[in-house]
C-alpha cells in the first residue's frame, strides 16, 4: 500500500495521493510516477550497496596517482572532527553570538593559510578551485576599475595552463593571450615581453607549472609584469609541491586560490564538496567578497566592506571542508607541514628515475610533485592502452593526454602520503606493462580484461549521454 500513500508533513497525517492532489490543487503532471521497487530484506539491500561501493576506487583502497589532482590520503581525524555534533548542527542563520567556534575556525584557518602562502587574508566563500579562479579574477578586474584603468582587459596564460584558466577569464569578461613554453617547459621570457602592454591586467601561472617543473625565472617574470602595471595570479593547483618550502607572495603573486579539497587533504573528486579560498596581498583585501570574518572586541563577527566585489555564494562557503583543512594543518603542526612539499617532490622523482628507461621523459630534468612522460619510449603501445592495462592490476591510472604539450602525455603525481613499498609496487607494474607492450601488445589493445565493465566508448558517452534510467538497455 506504500505506493498509494504520501506523508504530508504539515498536518502530520497520512492521506491518499488522489485526495492530496485535489486538496492542494496540484496538477498531476508534476507528481512523481509510482516507483516499481522490489520487495527485499535489509541484508539484501545492505549487501547490494556494499558490493556497489567496492566497485568504485578511492585513495583508501590504493595509490591514486592522478597528475595535477593531488589525490592524497585524507586522515580520519578530519572526518571525526567534521562529524562532531556542534559543527554538524550549526546553522548559517544563527546569531554570530552562538557560532563563535565556527567563526574562529574560519578566522584561524585564514591566518594559517596566510602564513603558509604569504598572502594577507583569505576568503572562504568560493565553493571550488574554478570558482576561486573566477573570484580572484573579479578582484583583479575591480582593482583596475577602481583605478579607472579600464583598458586592461587581457590575461596572459601559458600554453601549459589548466583548462579552467581561460574558461574563468572568459566568464569574468577578460580576453586571453596564450604564450608558448620554451624547450625546458618554462615560460618563454621573450614571448612574455612581446605581449606585455597597457591592456594586460594580469598573468595566470601555477608554480611549479603543469609540466611539473619549477618556474625558476619567477622573480624576473614578477618584475616584468609588475613594471608593466599588471598583477600576478597564482593558480594553487600545484601548491602541494612547495608547501612549507616556498610562498607564492614571496615570488611576487598578488592573488591566488587554494584547492583545500586536495592540498589540505579533504576529499577530492566525485563532484564535491570543494572549497577554493582566495588569498590576496594587503592592497587588495578591501575587494574580497562579502562577508569577511573579523575578530574585534574579543569576539568574531561577519564584516562587510563597500569596496567588495559583493557576495559570490550563499552564506560563507563549505564549512566542513574548511574544518577538515584546519584539522589537517593543526595535526601536522608547524614542524611536519614543512615536509609535505619535500616528500611529494621526493616521491615524484623516485618514480621518474625508476621509469625513465621504459617511459620517455617529457622534460629531462628534476621534476617537482609530478612527473610527465610522453608515453612508452619504444612506442609499442599508446598511453591509453597503458592506462587501461593498469586497471587489470588494480591501479587507478595516472592523468593521460594532459598537458596538451605532449602527444602521449602520462602525468603521475604520487603525493607525499605514499610509502616506498607502495611506490615500488606501482613501479613494478608499470615496468611489467612496458614489457608486455614489447612482447605481446595485443594484451594491451584489449585491456582491461578483469574489470566489471570492459573498454567503454568514451566519445559516444560524451556525445550521446544516457540521462534517464528508463533509457538504459540491459
Amino acid at each position: 500500500m506504500y505506493d498509494k500513500l504520501i506523508f504530508e508533513i504539515k498536518d502530520k497525517d497520512i492521506v491518499e495521493k488522489s485526495n492530496f492532489t485535489e486538496k492542494y490543487n496540484i496538477n498531476k503532471k508534476y507528481l512523481r510516477e509510482d516507483l516499481d521497487l522490489p520487495n527485499l530484506s535489509e541484508v539484501d539491500v545492505v549487501r547490494h550497496y556494499t558490493n556497489l561501493s567496492l566497485k568504485n576506487y578511492g585513495v583508501d583502497q590504493g595509490l591514486y596517482p592522478l597528475g595535477s589532482c593531488t589525490m592524497k590520503y585524507n586522515p580520519k581525524i578530519n572526518e571525526t572532527v567534521a562529524s562532531m555534533d556542534n559543527f554538524v548542527k550549526v546553522h548559517p542563520m544563527q546569531p554570530t553570538s552562538t557560532t563563535q567556534g565556527a567563526l574562529k575556525v574560519y578566522y584561524e584557518t585564514s591566518k594559517l593559510l596566510s602564513s603558509l602562502t604569504g598572502m594577507s587574508e583569505f576568503t572562504f566563500n568560493p565553493f571550488a578551485g574554478a570558482h576561486g579562479e573566477a573570484v580572484g579574477l573579479m578582484i583583479i578586474k575591480e582593482y583596475f576599475i577602481k583605478k579607472n584603468d579600464l583598458k586592461r582587459n587581457k590575461i596572459i596564460i601559458p600554453d601549459s595552463a589548466h583548462g579552467t584558466n581561460p574558461a574563468s577569464c572568459n566568464v569574468v569578461g577578460f580576453e586571453t593571450i596564450e604564450i608558448k613554453s620554451n624547450s625546458n617547459g618554462l615560460v618563454d621570457l621573450e614571448a612574455l615581453k612581446a605581449v606585455l602592454d597597457d591592456t594586460v591586467a594580469a598573468i595566470m601561472l601555477t608554480n611549479p607549472n603543469t609540466v611539473g617543473i619549477f618556474e625558476k625565472d619567477i622573480l624576473e617574470i614578477s618584475a616584468l609584469v609588475h613594471n608593466n602595471g599588471s598583477l600576478l595570479y597564482y593558480d594553487g593547483a600545484n601548491l602541494n609541491a612547495i608547501l612549507g618550502v616556498a610562498r607564492p607572495a614571496d615570488m611576487g603573486f598578488d592573488v591566488m586560490h587554494i584547492n583545500l579539497h586536495k592540498t589540505f587533504s579533504t576529499p577530492h573528486g566525485g563532484g564535491g564538496p570543494g572549497s577554493g579560498p582566495v588569498g590576496v596581498v594587503s592592497k587588495l583585501t578591501k575587494y574580497l567578497p562579502n562577508p569577511r570574518v573579523v575578530y574585534e572586541n574579543g569576539k568574531y563577527e561577519f564584516f562587510k566592506t563597500k569596496d567588495s566585489i559583493g557576495s559570490i555564494s550563499s552564506f560563507y562557503g563549505n564549512f566542513s571542508v574548511v574544518l577538515k583543512a584546519y584539522t589537517y594543518i593543526l595535526a601536522l603542526g608547524k614542524e611536519n607541514i614543512m615536509n609535505v612539499g619535500k616528500l611529494a617532490v621526493l616521491n615524484a622523482n623516485y618514480i621518474k628515475e625508476a621509469l625513465k628507461e621504459d617511459y620517455l621523459l617529457a622534460i629531462d630534468s628534476t621534476c617537482m610533485h609530478e612527473v610527465v612522460f610522453d608515453g612508452l619510449k619504444d612506442k609499442t603501445a599508446t598511453t591509453l592502452e597503458v592506462a587501461k592495462r593498469l586497471l587489470d592490476y588494480g591501479y587507478h591510472p595516472p592523468t593521460i593526454y594532459f598537458p596538451l604539450l605532449f602527444h602521449q602525455a602520462l602525468m603521475i603525481e604520487p603525493t607525499e602520503t605514499e610509502s616506498k613499498d607502495t611506490l615500488d609496487s606501482f613501479i613494478s607494474v608499470m615496468k611489467r606493462i612496458a614489457e608486455e607492450a614489447r612482447n605481446s601488445n595485443e594484451l594491451l589493445k584489449d585491456a582491461p580484461h578483469n574489470t566489471t565493465v570492459r573498454r567503454l566508448d568514451e566519445v559516444k558517452a560524451a556525445r550521446n549521454p544516457i540521462l534517464k534510467y528508463k533509457d538504459i538497455k540491459i
